[in-house]
């Protein structure tokens, strides 16, 4: 064979062992690719449940409570007992802390995943006798029968949530806002600093208030009274 020839079928070689390279690293990129795409896919649908909302009317996404909130929580509540009922009570820790302090405690939360994983959780820490989590909307749910109330709200939230608590909660009723203190209550005292500062409020006086407020309200409106024309 011709030099010529010999130099040929070698150009033809490579070029086919180059085309081989080339289709190698296009299936393994198409295979990373769909690896990363599926692990994505399957982390967006673990954690999607639980950054959600966590109540309907006002967006809360799930910020787990730190070990400090915790203890703060329940430092301010050391000489309570009772009902104790966390509104928004997300992966269920205050819950189930509260429960091995004592509480009956319950925890009303809208994501499902996250109630779901608070039974689990509970259940694993022994406390699931004397805990209890609901999927509800807490406008949708009554208050009345708790004896102590903890809430991580919004700012937004917390003027509202003044009003139904005051009504609802009866005087003997302790309330304990984390990371946000209520707008216009004041508080009885605080424990923790920055982000891990509790604020505890006394419902007699928060409720007092609340009916001091609607009868200055009622004597500062006129009454009038439609008298019908006479007809003779």
């Amino acid at each position: 064979m011709s030099q010529e020839g010999h130099f040929l079928d070698s150009a033809a070689g490579q070029m086919k062992s180059d085309v081989k390279e080339k289709k190698s690293r296009s299936r393994v990129g198409v295979i990373a690719t769909g690896l990363l795409g599926g692990a994505l896919v399957a982390l967006y649908a673990v954690a999607a449940p639980f950054v959600a909302p966590a109540l309907r009317k006002y967006c809360l996404p799930f910020v787990p409570a730190t070990t400090a909130q915790v203890e703060n929580v329940l430092r301010v509540l050391r000489a309570r007992s009772g009902t104790l009922v966390d509104i928004g009570s997300g992966d269920g820790r205050i819950v189930i802390a509260a429960a091995k302090h004592g509480f009956q405690a319950s925890g009303f939360e809208l994501n499902p995943w996250l109630v779901w994983y608070s039974r689990y959780m509970a259940m694993r820490e022994g406390v699931h006798h004397s805990t209890s989590f609901h999927i509800s909307d807490l406008w949708k749910v009554s208050f009345a029968q708790y004896s102590n109330v903890v809430i991580f709200g919004v700012p937004q939230m917390m003027d509202q949530l003044e009003l139904k608590l005051a009504s609802e909660l009866p005087g003997t009723a302790k309330v304990v806002a984390c990371r946000f203190p209520f707008p216009t209550w004041v508080p009885e005292h605080s424990a923790g600093e920055g982000i891990d500062t509790v604020w505890v409020y006394d419902a007699k006086t928060f409720k007092t208030h609340l009916q001091h407020g609607m009868s200055r309200r009622t004597m500062a409106t006129p009454e009038h009274e439609d008298k019908p024309d006479s007809h003779t």
